[in-house]
């Protein structure tokens, strides 16, 4: 599992540029490790990734496409739009869970009268 680091990650992806050369995340474990992926292999992928998006990398990705770097603005923006509704969807879930708006679930929007 050493071998997977963020620039072993960012190195692999960097060969696969545009929605058309997507990776899926047991394949990319497979380049990087030259080893068959287990579950752990494959979460450390997925958080990595996700540090590669909060530092401003454009990694992107969906189930359909695999992971990659974003070609150009509306790959990005394809993916940007897939992660908000995947967000949105589970805030749903869960303001309905709890019988809460979904402002309510994190106290946003609670002002003094």
């Amino acid at each position: 599992m050493d071998q997977i680091t963020r620039d072993s990650v960012l190195a692999e992806l960097s060969r696969h540029i545009g929605k058309a050369r997507g990776i899926s995340c047991a394949d990319l474990v497979r380049e990087i490790t030259w080893r068959q992926p287990d579950a752990a292999a494959m979460r450390r992928v997925r958080k990595i990734i996700e540090e590669l998006r909060k530092e401003g990398q454009h990694v992107c990705g969906h189930p359909s496409s695999g992971y990659f770097i974003a070609e150009n603005e509306d790959e990005l923006n394809e993916t940007c739009k897939f992660l908000a509704d995947r967000a949105l969807t589970s805030l749903t879930q869960a303001a309905r869970m709890k019988k809460l708006a979904i402002p309510d679930i994190h106290g946003q929007l609670k002002l003094p009268s």
